[in-house]
């Protein structure tokens, strides 16, 4: 089995290229994971493993073997997986994973689907919590709209604690997303501050996509524009929004409740 002890490493260095650069992992269609929970649930969501690097202090070689018994096993040193490791509290053992398409034309709806759709959302934590809401919600997908940040920025999976894996995904511009909605009777919501309706009086029963924009700028008029109904969560202190993820779990599980959950 290789074995890899000097964080001069070639192949080391690529992968560090991998954590720091999206340039990186778009054009090799690599990302890596780290941590056992979040290996597991990405092979369970169809994610192909490319490599297992561990390091045998922590995780054993028959532990790595039984995570992915397709991809190479490659023994690593303390000084690489400090290098490579992103979190603190560690498990000892990182993946390289192919990265998945994430085109519209991708996403397998059911007859009656719950949709979250986010425009534009730029800081890592704030996706990571949407994703995990709607994994909680069992969505049946996720739309990010004019995306700022590459899905595979390791702050993203970090944060999503593996819900990058359990969701469906998509990315898209404004207009083709909208286009895609309407291709599909698909009815859509805009959380936004201007004519808008309180989100507890609307119908959520049918085909639904939830709409929220950023915290600073609000949805863009052309989803304000085109949307079935704006609708808005009201504030009664001194503020007019709140956290975008916050925002997103009520829409969702009002709609969830009004579906019996």
């Amino acid at each position: 089995m290789k074995q890899i002890t000097s964080i001069q490493n070639p192949y080391i260095k690529s992968l560090v290229q991998l954590q720091e650069k999206a340039k990186a992992r778009k054009q090799s269609g690599t990302f890596l994971i780290e941590g056992k929970r979040e290996i597991s649930i990405a092979i369970k969501g169809g994610y192909e493993m490319e490599t297992l690097l561990f390091l045998p202090e922590i995780c054993s070689e028959n532990e790595a073997r039984q995570l992915s018994k397709n991809a190479e096993l490659i023994e690593i040193n303390k000084e690489v997986y400090q290098k490579l490791a992103y979190r603190d509290t560690t498990e000892g053992i990182l993946a390289v994973a192919k990265t998945k398409s994430m085109q519209l034309s991708d996403l397998k709806l059911s007859e009656n689907p719950l949709i979250l759709i986010s425009e534009a959302p730029e800081k890592p934590g704030n996706i990571g919590a949407l994703l995990r809401t709607a994994d909680a919600a069992n969505l049946d997908a996720v739309i990010i709209a004019n995306p700022k940040s590459d899905l595979y920025n390791p702050n993203i999976v970090r944060s999503s604690v593996g819900c990058l894996f359990t969701n469906q995904i998509a990315t898209g511009t404004t207009s083709e997303i909208i286009a895609f909605l309407k291709e599909r009777k698909i009815n859509f919501y805009c959380a936004t501050l201007q004519n808008s309706t309180s989100y507890h009086t609307q119908d959520y029963t049918t085909s639904t996509a939830l709409v929220v924009g950023t915290e600073a700028t609000g949805l863009t008029e052309e989803w304000r524009k085109e949307a079935t109904q704006n609708i808005i969560i009201p504030m009664q202190g001194e503020i007019d929004s709140m956290n975008v993820s916050v925002a997103a779990a009520i829409l969702i599980f009002e709609a969830k409740r009004q579906r019996g959950f």
